[in-house]
């Protein structure tokens, strides 16, 4: 996983930065080095949405070196979604399906097996630094979809928070619509942990003449 988010990493920053992106990315790497320690569990956590806080680390370690570097806030939101764009961006028809799979499986019967068991997953904390989720299925409160997100307790929140970078975590909530609208959904925000909020909310609609 490190290898793939990082080629998007490296083909971004060498096209923003040509002459000093080798300095940011070793930068980066160095403020990786001591970040990724405190997301050392994501990678067997037992709950799979910490599994995206590695990366969500490295966004964080790229964001420290850019501010070091003097670059201003709206610079390092613009390198960090094209960063995103190029990680997420499906790289051949296969994967462009596989990621519109989803909605059109909300109300039948395997999605909802399938919601069931992500509920079960995220529900439960699998570290102390890490998420806790609860999956919606009220059609009334998700816009008739039947489902949607309440985080309630955000590792990313946290991570960004303790690294004094919590203005930050609004460029991942970015991140998230751009993931989103890959799959054929628009995301509706009201609020995150990080900025005061009960919850990190997660509302979605299907996009008109989308699946």
């Amino acid at each position: 996983m490190a290898a793939n988010y990082k080629k998007a990493f490296n083909r971004v920053l060498k096209q923003a930065f040509p002459k000093e992106y080798k300095a940011l990315l070793d930068e980066t790497e160095q403020h990786f080095a001591h970040i990724s320690k405190d997301v050392a569990f994501a990678a067997r956590s037992a709950n799979p949405m910490d599994r995206r806080l590695d990366f969500s680390a490295y966004f964080l370690s790229l964001i420290k070196a850019m501010e070091k570097s003097g670059e201003p806030y709206d610079a390092i939101r613009r390198v960090c979604l094209a960063v995103a764009t190029e990680y997420v961006r499906p790289k051949n028809r296969l994967q462009a399906f596989l990621k519109r799979l989803p909605p059109k499986l909300m109300g039948t019967r395997i999605g909802r097996l399938l919601t069931d068991s992500l509920h079960k997953k995220v529900s439960v904390k699998g570290h102390e630094d890490g998420f806790e989720a609860h999956i919606i299925t009220d059609k009334a409160e998700t816009y008739g979809l039947g489902y949607g997100v309440n985080i309630t307790a955000c590792g990313i929140c946290k991570l960004f928070d303790k690294h004094d970078s919590g203005k930050y975590t609004h460029i991942l909530c970015e991140v998230d619509k751009i993931t989103t609208s890959l799959a054929g959904l628009e995301m509706y925000r009201t609020g995150t942990i990080s900025g005061g909020a009960a919850v990190c909310d997660f509302r979605y609609r299907k996009k008109l003449g989308g699946a």
